[in-house]
């Protein structure tokens, strides 16, 4: 990512509660040299599933491809708004747009280091939703944070080399605000409701975890060439 574009959103003046003080995630991921030169990125073939990988790199490609999804449905979404939604509420999905657009870059560069191809420009379908109205887009927008804070929750013990954790922890820590801020929006005060907080059990009280297999079978309604995660690490 260039500096002018981490400067752009480390200056970009943001509302609603400090929700979206982004400013710290984008600067510590950029301590990571994340601008190294790999392989180019790998665009989607003939081929009816596509494999994330393996290892390191193939959890990369599987948090970026979630990445690319959230960035895919928002860009869709204020391409075409409903008429019940509000100035506000646009100008709130057009700030959690643009904060998926920066992490989808750093997921790529951090794939373009390992030297892995990255499954980019993958082609999403959102025909099974419905977003013709404030309530139904904000429903959608609710079901798609939670996947993605639970499946970085679930992802985060398999990573090898513990120095992705920061750069995942900083991007889940806005994926949660981005989660709490669409509660809110949906229901006042439903940020930290029993549909994303354990009730019970050992993790009573902490965040939603889904493993890879979970996240993937929700993930592959959404697009038209599906992905394989075989080869990713369970453990």
């Amino acid at each position: 990512m260039s500096d002018s574009v981490v400067t752009k959103f480390l200056t970009r003046s943001l509302h609603r509660r400090s929700f979206f003080r982004i400013g710290g995630a984008v600067a510590a991921a950029t301590t990571l040299t994340l601008a190294g030169c790999g392989d180019d990125p790998v665009a989607p073939t003939g081929s009816s599933v596509l494999s994330l990988g393996q290892a390191d790199a193939g959890l990369l490609n599987y948090i970026y491809v979630l990445e690319q999804l959230e960035a895919a449905f928002y860009q869709q979404v204020l391409a075409a708004a409903p008429a019940d939604m509000s100035t506000e509420d646009k100008d709130l999905l057009t700030q959690i747009y643009q904060h998926e657009v920066v992490h989808r870059e750093l997921l790529l560069q951090a794939l373009s280091v390992t030297g892995a191809g990255a499954l980019s420009n993958l082609e999403f379908t959102f025909a099974s939703l419905s977003l013709s109205s404030r309530s139904g887009v904000l429903t959608a927008a609710r079901m798609f944070e939670d996947l993605i804070v639970a499946a970085y929750n679930g992802a985060a013990p398999l990573f090898a080399d513990g120095t992705y954790l920061l750069l995942l922890g900083k991007i889940v820590s806005v994926e949660a605000r981005h989660a709490a801020l669409v509660h809110d929006l949906l229901q006042a005060g439903s940020f930290a409701d029993n549909s994303v907080v354990e009730a019970s059990g050992t993790f009573a009280g902490l965040e939603r975890t889904l493993t890879v297999t979970e996240v993937i079978t929700e993930l592959n309604k959404y697009l038209v060439i599906k992905v394989s995660a075989d080869n990713l690490p369970t453990a």
